[in-house]
């Protein structure tokens, strides 16, 4: 029994035991509260640019809605996509001639970088965002793979993984993005 206690108490063992604690509370930090994501890609140009380091905070939306306008991590199994909530559960979206039209009511709508294409979420076969469902762009409009392709659609809650506001790298554009 001396020997178990002697071996506890010896500092090389607590300097182990305080960087494996360590190891472990990182670790759970990642999995279930904040992990960085990586901006890849121009469709956020020019409120996000591609490289750019962000916080994900994965329990965000267990407290809080889902907002218009939020910039969220979508899971699409081999990528994360970073895209901006247009439109919510049972909403119906339009855009004509560069605005945006949620319900058939024009909305100010300050984040595209560039010209929005008409578009109607009846060409992606829905008549309104399913429930449970978001509408997401990227602000690039001109190049962004977003709800308007088919292929990406109107995106599940269960493939949110959480909200990204927290720009953390390059220094200089650290900060909270809109």
């Amino acid at each position: 029994m001396n020997v178990i206690s002697n071996f506890f108490k010896s500092n090389t063992v607590r300097t182990i035991l305080s960087y494996i604690l360590i190891i472990v509370v990182v670790v759970l930090i990642r999995m279930f509260i904040f992990d960085p994501v990586r901006v890849d890609g121009t469709s956020m140009d020019t409120t996000l640019k591609s490289g750019e380091i962000m916080i994900l905070n994965k329990i965000y939306y267990r407290k809080n809605d889902i907002k218009r306008f939020d910039i969220i991590v979508i899971d699409e199994g081999d990528r994360d996509l970073i895209k901006r909530v247009i439109g919510l559960p049972g909403e119906t979206i339009a855009y004509r001639k560069n605005k945006l039209y949620i319900n058939g009511e024009e909305i100010s709508d300050p984040y595209p970088s560039t010209k929005t294409d008409d578009f109607r979420i009846e060409s992606i076969g829905f008549t309104k965002i399913p429930n449970d469902s978001y509408f997401v762009m990227g602000d690039n409009r001109a190049v962004s793979a977003d709800s308007r392709v088919s292929e990406i659609g109107v995106i599940k809650k269960s493939k949110i993984k959480g909200r990204a506001k927290l720009v953390i790298w390059p220094i200089k554009k650290f900060g909270f993005v809109k």
